[in-house]
């Protein structure tokens, strides 16, 4: 009674045993790959799973979340034969549990040797130059070509970002020393610019200087000649007035002998000042005789009457 009570409790434990071992709880976003007798059988999803003890084994486990990684740093060589330093982080994610497992013995140091490689080929058809200005398209390249290389590795290459990018210490000298250089040519370039837009303006606004005074002296001529004709005119005007009115008088009764007496003082007023203002005379022989004087004026004047109409 004894032994059969050993028996089963014996018989209980080994049982209890291989149901624990054959009972797996598999992770949100992992998978394990399960192998029975030495071959593939499946792969475990999340939750609890049941094998067959010591015929089926978990042989690998993957995290299927996306993992970064770093690629360690590399040399390589340029176009134009210079040497730099880069390194970077890979992003990944397996997507492929099987292809993961018997793809490839380690895929994640395949994927970071592939990427080492191919940024060694990218540098080296690119100059330094371009190199240090095309991150982004090396970044897209080489995600593009190992996504492609990656699909039999079960993997799927999310991005890569170029992490440092160091160039030999005499190149950044020389590097700095260009930019130095083409900041001075700028600069000259600039102030060139500049004097020149300066001397354009200067001479624009002399240009418009003298054009405004050409115009401003014309339009003064313009004017003071419209001016001299109309004084010409006025002082015409008013002259033919006064004759017509001097005229119109001498027709009244009496007025001829006024107009005698105005034009005998007119006369001995002209020749008095005559002179005063000069030291040398011609005297007519007849100056003594005013009637003589002032009746060969009105003769003038009756010589140049209009003649009336027939």
């Amino acid at each position: 009674m004894q032994t059969s009570l050993i028996v089963a409790i014996v018989l209980v434990v080994i049982a209890f045993t291989l149901i624990s071992r054959g009972l797996r709880i598999v992770p949100q976003q992992h998978a394990w790959v399960v192998e029975r007798l030495g071959r593939y059988s499946r792969t475990l999803e999340p939750g609890l799973n049941l094998l067959i003890p010591i015929v089926d084994k978990v042989a690998y486990k993957f995290d299927l979340r996306e993992t970064p990684m770093d690629v360690q740093k590399q040399v390589c060589i340029t176009k134009d034969n210079t040497q730099i330093s880069i390194d970077g982080v890979l992003y990944l994610q397996i997507t492929d549990p099987k292809a993961a497992a018997y793809g490839t013995s380690d895929p994640m140091s395949s994927v970071e040797q592939l990427a080492q490689t191919i940024m060694r080929s990218d540098v080296g058809k690119k100059q330094l130059d371009e190199v240090l200005s095309s991150r982004t398209e090396l970044n897209v390249s080489i995600v593009s070509e190992l996504d492609n290389a990656a699909v039999n590795w079960g993997v799927k290459v999310l991005r890569y970002e170029i992490r440092d990018i160091n160039p030999p210490a005499e190149v950044i000298r020389a590097m700095e020393l260009q930019i130095t250089a083409e900041r001075q040519k700028r600069a000259l370039i600039a102030k060139s610019e500049g004097e020149k837009q300066q001397a354009v303006n200067v001479s624009e606004g002399e240009r418009q200087q003298q054009i405004n005074r050409a115009e401003g002296a014309k339009r003064a001529k313009i004017l003071q000649a419209e001016g001299d004709a109309q004084a010409v005119t006025t002082v015409a005007e008013a002259t033919a007035r006064a004759l017509a009115t001097v005229g119109a008088g001498l027709q009244q009764s009496g007025a001829q002998d006024a107009m005698k007496m105005q034009v005998a003082q007119d006369f001995i007023a002209q020749w008095g000042g005559i002179a005063k203002e000069s030291n040398v005379m011609i005297v007519p022989s007849d100056m003594g005789d005013l009637s003589k004087v002032v009746g060969t004026a009105f003769r003038i004047v009756d010589g140049i009457k209009p003649k009336p109409a027939t």
